[in-house]
């Protein structure tokens, strides 16, 4: 797969002129927020060296992070937190993340390319698999978002200096499941993966409650059903 432009132009000859990638990283630690970001290149800015963040070495992508920021027409970063991470559930916290994101662009976009999923915002989107691979734009906001992630994660080390978080980022390797096991989880963890609630104190992790269950009434099961099936819809068409 090449890492090009042709969707960012493909869009352009449709008429639009503010294309935005979007992707997200971190879904799959075990701790702290899932990050996202969203990028308009310029097309008369070009950046090389473009690719997938996790192919890509971290000196590397700490030069290629500076040159977006300086050459991008418009760049933000988006994050949902742990505790919304346990609420909502890991697909649907990156997706708020990415939805951050796009809604602090300025200039604001008026397409999306994402990353595998879309985003609940009344824009043309289209989800592309393996995006980062693909997409010059989509590339770019996966090494701004990973390189956020991990400055944050360096930052949480000194927070909870025993888990090796500046090493590991957060994922699940041998140093992170010892510190597991010997100090368990913090407070900053997903609880909803399972490897952190295997070291829980708690017998049983049930969840945060939802909103209705703390005010005494009851969420409208057809709504959800609606927003299930209004999600399921969303992620199985690229909207041209």
């Amino acid at each position: 797969m090449k890492c090009q432009g042709k969707y960012e132009r493909d869009a352009r000859s449709q008429g639009f002129e503010r294309i935005a990638g979007v992707d997200e990283v971190g879904r799959g630690a075990l701790f702290g927020p899932v990050f996202a970001a969203a990028v308009i290149l310029s097309p008369d800015r070009p950046i090389r060296g473009l690719r997938d963040s996790k192919l890509l070495d971290a000196e590397r992508r700490e030069v290629l992070a500076v040159r977006i920021r300086e050459r991008a027409v418009a760049w933000s970063v988006g994050a949902a937190d742990a505790f919304e991470i346990d609420r909502i559930n890991i697909l649907q916290a990156s997706r708020l993340a990415m939805r951050r994101a796009v809604e602090k662009l300025n200039p604001t976009a008026d397409y999306l390319l994402i990353d595998a999923v879309t985003v609940d915002l009344p824009l043309t989107q289209c989800a592309l698999i393996h995006g980062d691979a693909l997409s010059q734009c989509i590339a770019a906001a996966s090494i701004l978002a990973k390189v956020e992630r991990d400055a944050c994660m360096r930052q949480w080390d000194l927070v909870f200096p025993h888990y090796g978080l500046k090493n590991h980022k957060g994922y699940s390797t041998d140093e992170h499941w010892k510190a597991l096991e010997t100090h368990g989880p913090t407070p900053m963890h997903r609880f909803s993966f399972w490897p952190v609630r295997e070291h829980s104190p708690q017998t049983v992790w049930t969840g945060y409650p939802r909103q209705g269950d703390l005010f005494g009434s009851e969420p409208s099961r057809d709504r959800e059903e609606a927003v299930a099936q209004e999600a399921v819809a969303q992620e199985a068409a690229c909207t041209q």
